[in-house]
């Protein structure tokens, strides 16, 4: 936009000004936009779940006891880790943290049901997500003040295996979001969610058979 061409051709005072007020503003560098809510949020969630817990299940009385020998037999170093030892897996390098198939998760230390797959979502944080357990029952829930800050533990409640944490930042309907480590987990897939239904009913009945 050339002004100085139009002041040497006499244009009015007004549109003048306006022509330089315009070039002006379009001269301007941009204005910084501040960061994505989601992704400040998103990263708070993060180092949330990644720190390991530090709460005392030994006096749990959980229904399933097994030695130490036995717990290391059943479980793979890293679930042993994760499970026994309250440890915490690796974000977006753990098998289900992406899984979108159809099926149940069930706690590796004892196969309970615990969670279903039509409750599973992307938080974006890199571990499994949930909104809701299966049942509350079988998710105990325990008070994790360790690093300084206060977070909910969550564990099988029939053997004791630590899971992950809760907190009060996910999706609707329940505003929560279940932060599991895939290393507690195991899934079994299944071809709907009524298929799903069926082997929490099964597991049920062989309980209290």
């Amino acid at each position: 936009m050339n002004v100085s061409k139009n002041l040497r051709r006499g244009a009015p005072a007004a549109i003048i000004l306006l022509l330089v007020g315009v070039a002006f503003i379009y001269a301007m560098p941009e204005k910084p936009t501040a960061p994505e809510t989601l992704n400040t949020e998103i990263s708070e969630c993060a180092s949330a779940c990644a720190l390991p817990s530090h709460v005392d299940l030994s006096g749990g009385g959980f229904p399933v006891q097994r030695s130490e020998a036995e717990w290391r037999a059943r479980l793979t170093p890293e679930q042993y880790h994760v499970a026994r030892e309250q440890g915490t897996e690796r974000p977006f390098a753990n098998p289900y943290y992406a899984n979108k198939k159809t099926g149940l998760y069930r706690c590796a230390g004892c196969d309970t049901p615990l969670f279903s797959s039509t409750d599973k979502y992307n938080s974006g944080t890199g571990w499994p997500s949930f909104t809701q357990p299966i049942d509350d029952r079988t998710l105990g829930e325990h008070r994790d003040t360790s690093y300084g800050m206060e977070r909910v533990e969550v564990h099988c409640a029939v053997c004791g295996s630590h899971q992950g944490h809760v907190f009060p930042d996910g999706p609707k309907p329940t505003g929560l979001r279940y932060c599991i480590n895939s290393a507690s987990l195991t899934f079994e897939e299944v071809g709907s969610a009524d298929a799903v239904r069926e082997l929490v009913v099964e597991w049920y009945q062989q309980r209290d058979s």
